[in-house]
């Protein structure tokens, strides 16, 4: 591969890695960090760990799997995963396709789960969105990130998405590294996960075989993430609310407080389900239509193991009950937890502008807990 050409978008190197994070180990904030991730060692700790990082591998085990790890135990009342022997073969390389529902977390957990089984890491597909504040751009590339880049013209887009098509294919086919991805841009807001078709023309772009080898050697495999609470539920209810009537438009550090808010907030229960990956005789079904209904079929086989592998918790189903005004899955949690679920639905629309529409906002907010109950119905009903 030819890093060159991917410079401005590759993560960062071992050697680039270590200048970066020495660069960080000066922020002003590490130290209160450092009390966070290692309460019983100094707060000059993570500074000096920091300041002695020598490649990426080492940044992940020293560090990231520490901070994820202090996420869980203090944020997670139970985390779970299954489905890990499908990705057992380390002579090959995949490409994670996942449902998104937190900025930083969704990819993290996955990494997570990778070293607790002493599996290889994935470099990560991000939003340049991110990368508008200095040190969180230092932090992310040091941690594989490949750069997404976004709010560009059609042709720059075009030509981004080529760049980034063949960067992920030579990535996974040289053996270099496996690859997550969110499956649409931008988070999921209303709690339905659906893959953008574009998405997967993009990684048909750097195909230089017939359709069904260029998707065969991505190696694809669907991933789910559940969360019991929805990360910045209200948050993603507001701007669905707003954007009913104008243009949403973000804060200058608006995803940086979504990305405190998701790392901080209580979570519940949290599970990842890793999904078959896509068969030969799918892709090749595929293959037999028209171009754009090769994508459709291709998505509609992601959907299906990314919906099939949602965990369902006592709020989905509380909240599909009080939207539908019945007790369908009244048998899954006590009228003690409705209440509890109400109470806490009721402290999350306090914390928004109270000139916001109350009853608007509630019923968003129910929808996004809900609206996976439907989902996993409709699979069902096919």
């Amino acid at each position: 591969m030819d890093q060159n050409e991917f410079n401005d978008i590759a993560p960062f190197n071992d050697e680039e890695a270590s200048a970066a994070l020495a660069r960080v180990a000066n922020h002003p904030n590490v130290p209160w960090i450092s009390k966070f991730l290692f309460p019983d060692k100094p707060e000059t700790l993570l500074r000096d760990i920091l300041r002695n990082i020598h490649s990426v591998d080492q940044f992940q085990d020293v560090v990231m799997s520490q901070a994820i790890e202090w996420v869980i135990a203090n944020t997670v009342r139970n985390f779970s995963y299954d489905g890990v022997s499908k990705v057992l073969d380390t002579s090959k390389k995949y490409l994670f396709v996942s449902n998104h529902r937190d900025i930083i977390l969704d990819p993290a957990f996955m990494q997570i789960v990778l070293h607790r089984n002493q599996l290889p890491y994935t470099q990560i597909a991000v939003g340049d969105n991110l990368l508008k504040h200095k040190t969180v751009e230092l932090l992310i590339r040091s941690n594989r990130m490949i750069k997404v880049i976004r709010g560009i013209s059609a042709r720059e887009l075009y030509l981004s998405s080529q760049l980034l098509s063949k960067y992920i294919r030579e990535t996974i086919t040289s053996g270099q590294s496996s690859v997550w991805i969110a499956q649409r841009q931008g988070r999921t807001k209303d709690g339905i996960d659906i893959t953008e078709q574009g998405l997967l023309k993009m990684f048909d772009m750097s195909g230089t075989k017939d359709f069904v080898q260029n998707f065969m050697e991505l190696n694809l495999v669907p991933l789910s993430i559940s969360y019991e609470y929805e990360p910045c539920d209200i948050l993603k209810a507001r701007e669905l609310l707003i954007s009913q009537s104008q243009k949403y438009v973000k804060g200058e550090f608006e995803d940086l407080q979504s990305i405190m808010q998701g790392i901080r907030q209580p979570k519940g229960n949290v599970h990842i389900n890793i999904g078959d990956p896509l068969t030969e005789e799918e892709i090749r079904e595929a293959s037999y239509c028209d171009k754009n209904d090769r994508y459709q079929l291709i998505r509609h086989a992601v959907d299906r193991r990314v919906i099939s592998g949602y965990q369902l918790w006592k709020t989905n189903y509380m909240a599909y009950d009080i939207v539908n005004g019945n007790g369908k899955y009244a048998a899954e949690y006590t009228p003690e937890e409705l209440e509890a679920f109400k109470a806490y639905l009721e402290v999350q629309l306090g914390s928004v502008e109270p000139q916001l529409d109350r009853a608007a906002l509630r019923d968003i907010l129910l929808h996004i807990y809900s609206n996976p109950v439907v989902s996993k119905e409709n699979l069902q009903a096919e």
